[in-house]
């Protein structure tokens, strides 16, 4: 007997229980995706900015109150595990808000061009791109500096900003590449999981960036700030934020969201996508 044959005969509200619990198949998990992403392809200039740079301001925090907890738990060994939940904060914000980050964008606005690839879907996605990444940056130069007041943060705060920031400032540019494709991946699979956790999305966010955080891995946006804080604080100058930082770690983002895991995705459902335009 066939499996929808079985559910068939079930009283109806034993059918709605098993459908409601039943986890998605791939290719309707990649079509979610691909809606929302042909969503965002054509949102317009002004709603772009305007998201992308609320989302900068927001997601600062995360580097904001991983000082804090930074601040207060000093060099003890267990650092690591409790001042990484800080670095959740900002993301909460900016996931559950709805806002334009870029590391959201590969895997988002990807799905639709390999769907149905044209150039001028090619040109939506770079200008979507273009547009959410550089607002993203002026909302973190904006966060860095009021962070970066002394009316703003206390002495001791600010030194555990720096210590953060001093951090990424010292990575060489091929180990932001490096640590930001696991970032990337993670980014990438935190939206595509993203309908199946409607009902614990805030864990799922939590559980999700908390790992980032603790594996010490780069995320374009939020190192912007730490980079900027430092900027501003005279410890680094322009080259350094976007030759050693900004640029090597938007690439090691792009590469683990889209070249490793949106592909390795699409070409996981491609077979049953095509059947079903058949």
């Amino acid at each position: 007997m066939r499996e929808d044959d079985f559910v068939k005969k079930l009283p109806l509200r034993e059918q709605n229980v098993l459908w409601e619990h039943a986890a998605m198949e791939p290719q309707i998990l990649f079509k979610i995706i691909r809606q929302e992403g042909e969503e965002e392809l054509e949102r317009s200039f002004s709603a772009l900015a305007f998201s992308a740079l609320a989302a900068g301001i927001f997601v600062s925090f995360s580097f904001f109150f991983r000082a804090v907890f930074h601040m207060h738990m000093g060099d003890s060994q267990f650092e690591p595990l409790i001042s990484s939940l800080g670095y959740t904060t900002g993301f909460l914000i900016v996931i559950l808000g709805r806002m334009q980050l870029f590391t959201e964008n590969p895997i988002t606005t990807m799905v639709p061009l390999f769907s149905e690839f044209s150039w001028k879907r090619l040109w939506k996605v770079l200008r979507l791109w273009s547009t959410v990444l550089f607002f993203n940056v002026v909302g973190t130069a904006i966060s860095a500096a009021f962070m970066s007041s002394d009316y703003a943060v206390s002495p001791k705060l600010a030194s555990a900003l720096h210590e953060l920031a001093l951090h990424i400032m010292r990575l060489p540019a091929i180990d932001n590449v490096v640590r930001g494709i696991p970032a990337g991946i993670i980014i990438a699979a935190l939206v595509w999981i993203a309908p199946q956790t409607r009902y614990f999305r805030f864990i799922t966010i939590m559980v999700f960036i908390y790992f980032i955080a603790l594996g010490d891995f780069s995320h374009v946006v939020v190192g912007s700030c730490e980079m900027a804080y430092e900027v501003i604080d005279g410890d680094a100058d322009f080259a350094e934020y976007f030759f050693r930082f900004l640029i090597p770690t938007g690439l090691g983002n792009i590469i683990g969201g889209t070249f490793i895991f949106t592909m390795l995705i699409y070409s996981q459902v491609r077979h049953e996508l095509n059947k079903s335009k058949k």
